[in-house]
């Protein structure tokens, strides 16, 4: 049984060669080298990091991005809405705007992790993301660099949180929100959940840049770039 499902891993690795291969084959005047369809995913990501990630390091970054705002965690939705009621919205504005400003500390820390990964890119991955679905090269970081990612973010975003006074006014705001009567009293994580949001976001503005390198000719700013993703337009 295990020799048969090890026959049948083989097999699908070199139908999956032969495929990429014949595509290869069939470009016009056509020599694409396996070394250069690497390179090009390599400079396809490193153009999401350097044109899309660096966006959401700047003051606002984050929140004026509608794409990756940081809104309230579930559990501190009815926070905001029943202090917004009791007319206390500034102070609700400037919780939401701190979670942000706590993601935009981080992500700076991201760019050499992904630096690394994007190194580390064989011609199998790089076949695999080129023959595989839309946000195939986004998928590939985010397995690649997930881990290492929220090892770093968590810590910077809750030293942000004091750095910017998020610690306390979240405390005070959940303070005011457990005073008051007939609400259930509330006790997020918020270190976590804005990590986990920042990732979300970081991975977000990779696949924009991927998006428009697959479905732009005009996005394909190198002769490199245009010749490989020619192979996933047939």
């Amino acid at each position: 049984m295990i020799k048969k499902a090890l026959l049948i891993m083989v097999i699908f690795q070199l139908t999956a060669c032969a495929e990429l291969q014949q595509v290869v084959n069939q470009l016009p005047n056509g020599m694409i080298t396996n070394d250069q369809i690497a390179a090009g995913l390599k400079e396809a990501l490193n153009n999401g990091v350097t044109n899309q990630v660096t966006k959401l390091t700047i003051e606002d970054g984050f929140f004026k991005n509608e794409l990756t705002r940081i809104l309230l965690p579930e559990e501190l939705q009815k926070v905001g809405k029943t202090l917004r009621s009791i007319g206390l919205s500034k102070l609700a504005d400037e919780g939401l705007k701190v979670l942000n400003r706590a993601a935009e500390d981080a992500v700076g820390e991201a760019i050499p992790i992904f630096v690394d990964a994007i190194k580390g890119i064989s011609f199998s991955d790089a076949r695999n993301i080129l023959l595989g679905d839309k946000n195939s090269a986004t998928l590939y970081l985010q397995n690649s660099t997930s881990q290492a990612l929220y090892q770093k973010f968590n810590p910077i975003i809750a030293n942000s949180f004091k750095k910017v006074g998020a610690d306390k006014i979240w405390s005070d705001l959940i303070s005011k929100y457990n005073s008051i009567p007939l609400t259930n009293n509330v006790n997020p994580d918020l270190t976590d959940y804005v990590t986990g949001e920042a990732l979300k976001g970081v991975f977000t503005m990779v696949e924009v840049e991927e998006k428009e390198i697959r479905e732009k000719v005009s996005s394909r700013t190198s002769d490199l770039l245009k010749k490989v993703f020619a192979l996933q337009d047939k």
